[in-house]
């Protein structure tokens, strides 16, 4: 073998490299794009650095045990918020405006029963501190579709529960992205 050959594979005159080692410039490189993409704001989705307006919100909700109000107050307490008890003791207002559920049929069956859903939760909502308004009333919706089978009835009903609660969840990490763009 040629002293060439040998020191690329690692032979007397290159050293031995333990196997699944990578060279020093793959590193490097690892290094600096981890280092440009924090530069430029880059977050790994799940924790959203919330800013000071938001740090201590109050949610308002018509209904707060609703699967969407519940998401929001788990991403808002991971993320770091305290959420206030009272309205007046509130750094800014989560107001949820509408929270509905709505279900309509894809398709049907040749005998004409329903083959396929789609599930649609639609959110409003509105972010003010005092008079003034943070974020303007927006609406954001998901929507999710299921096949049905009637003789699968408690198990499609179970599956229509947690695509519900997917989306709940999905709505509640768009509202906490555009609350850390405040």
């Amino acid at each position: 073998m040629s002293p060439r050959r040998a020191a690329a594979r690692g032979g007397p005159e290159g050293g031995v490299r333990p196997q699944g080692a990578r060279p020093p410039v793959v590193g490097a490189l690892l290094i600096m794009a981890a280092a440009l993409a924090s530069a430029c704001g880059f977050h790994l989705q799940g924790r959203v650095p919330l800013p000071d307006p938001v740090k201590t919100p109050y949610l308002e909700a018509p209904d707060r045990q609703s699967e969407f109000v519940q998401s929001l107050r788990r991403a808002l307490l991971s993320n770091g918020a305290h959420l206030a008890r009272e309205k007046d003791q509130a750094s800014a207002v989560v107001s949820i405006v509408r929270d509905s559920v709505t279900r309509r049929v894809l398709s049907v069956s040749g005998t004409n029963q329903p083959n396929q859903y789609e599930v649609t939760y639609t959110i409003g909502f509105v972010v003010t501190a005092g008079s003034r308004e943070l974020l303007a009333p927006q609406e954001i919706s998901a929507t999710r579709s299921y096949s049905f089978d009637e003789r699968l009835l408690l198990a499609k009903g179970h599956e229509e529960d947690i695509l519900r609660e997917d989306m709940a969840r999905d709505l509640a990490d768009m509202v906490m992205r555009r609350l850390a763009s405040l």
